[in-house]
């Protein structure tokens, strides 16, 4: 089961690992998580996208534990037999282990949706999800595929970048180009240079160097990075854009 984050799939899934699954010939389920922060079209578009290509598609919202039936009754009509163990694996933050969290029906999987923090998935763990089904919940060990923006802010927490402004700067340009309000419903700001727009945030929140006054647009840059990671910075890649690429 690779989970990918349904704001920009194209980014967020792993085509090596897609290669390596066929390979062994085994069963493959994309899970298109945080259905929550894109319109029901769009998350019916992605599906009938990948399904097209062949693929098992189950969209979902983990965190509100909507679509976890029909993930459920996907991996029992797969399950070549039972029991059965499932692996979950994607990109960190991406939302493994709320999907096994939610397949419980109660708190087993330790999660946060900070890459680093408390409650990041360090080392393989099984669970049982009901009788005869198992799920693995793995770290986030497959390389990102999607770009320096990705591999950055998905590889470590805020804190531990040496530098967050770039980055951050990146997430802002993209945000615009995706949802020119992004930044406005986010913060209250209509500025438009990713720049000026982590010194407005510091300034608007009193975070500013104490001698010179300043802005910390350090603090800002990683707040951006966490707001994304937390669905406070919205924007999503539409399915048209991966057309255009196929």
């Amino acid at each position: 089961m690779e989970v990918i984050d349904i704001r920009d799939p194209i980014s967020t899934r792993s085509r090596r690992l897609e290669r390596m699954v066929e390979r062994m010939e085994r069963e493959l389920i994309l899970v298109l998580n945080k259905a929550d922060l894109v319109p029901r079209n769009v998350a019916e578009k992605w599906k009938k996208l990948f399904s097209g290509e062949g693929y098992h598609v189950v969209y979902m919202a983990a965190r509100d534990h909507k679509g976890t039936r029909v993930l459920r009754r996907t991996i029992k009509s797969l399950a070549p037999g039972f029991p059965t163990i499932v692996a979950v694996v994607g990109f960190p933050k991406t939302g493994k282990s709320t999907i096994i969290n939610a397949l419980k029906g109660r708190h087993s999987a330790s999660t946060s949706p900070i890459p680093g923090s408390p409650g990041y998935t360090r080392h393989a763990q099984l669970y049982k999800i009901e009788p005869k089904i198992y799920m693995i919940d793995t770290p986030g060990v497959i390389p990102v595929e999607g770009g320096e923006l990705e591999s950055v802010i998905r590889g470590k927490p805020p804190e531990e970048l040496k530098d967050p402004v770039r980055p951050a700067m990146m997430l802002l340009e993209k945000a615009l180009k995706y949802n020119p309000y992004a930044v406005l419903e986010a913060y209250g700001i209509k500025e438009k240079d990713p720049y000026r727009i982590l010194e407005l945030i510091a300034f608007h929140r009193g975070w500013l160097y104490k001698t010179t006054k300043e802005p910390l647009v350090e603090e800002a840059a990683k707040t951006v990075i966490r707001d994304y990671h937390r669905g406070k910075l919205l924007f999503y890649v539409p399915p048209e854009e991966y057309l255009s690429q196929r």
